[in-house]
């Protein structure tokens, strides 16, 4: 974890200085205006800038006589992005097991135990990202060689695992996990 992220997420965990945050978000402001806009003391003000500014979300610019504080943006975005890593790091890095025991991601495993029962798809995922996970589990357990499969070899393969293997074939070309050429399949 960035070192500057908790103090940042500490500095963000007062109801006060979010919505410092949510008016510095639209324009700069003195001290003064954010004590009436907020019925705050100056003083209580300042310190919440302190806070901020020490975190690096604030900038303080004078504009005499007044000093002028206005939101930093794009650590905001910073901060997103590496609340965002956090999670898919936490995500890839977590391992479960799989529908036939063997140890996967744990996202893939949630959502292959989700959508197979006994061995068998269940339902084909209507959400995108899991559909892939789906298919992609399909594509290693059915066509696992790298090489040419006729369509009639195609639908037995998938009706192991389920009756609707027109929608499965279309699913896993429009996906690219699979080529289609003359009813001649292959592995992407």
């Amino acid at each position: 974890m960035e070192p500057g992220l908790l103090a940042t997420l500490k500095a963000l965990s007062d109801a006060s200085r979010l919505r410092i945050v949510g008016l510095l978000a639209g324009r700069s402001y003195a001290v003064e205006e954010l004590a009436a806009e907020l019925d705050l003391s100056p003083g209580t003000v300042v310190h919440h800038l302190k806070r901020l500014r020490s975190a690096g979300l604030v900038d303080a610019n004078a504009n005499r006589p007044d000093m002028e504080y206005s939101l930093r943006i794009d650590r905001l975005h910073d901060v997103g992005r590496m609340l965002d890593e956090i999670e898919h790091a936490t995500e890839r890095a977590a391992v479960q097991a799989g529908p036939d025991g063997e140890p996967l991601p744990a996202y893939e495993a949630k959502v292959l135990r989700a959508f197979f029962s006994d061995g068998r798809l269940t339902s084909i995922p209507a959400q995108e990202k899991k559909r892939q996970v789906v298919l992609a589990y399909l594509r290693d357990r059915c066509f696992g060689e790298d090489r040419e499969y006729p369509e009639k070899e195609v639908n037995q393969r998938l009706a192991l695992f389920h009756p609707d293997v027109a929608a499965l074939r279309r699913y896993l070309v429009d996906s690219h996990l699979m080529r289609r050429e003359r009813g001649i399949y292959r592995r992407s």
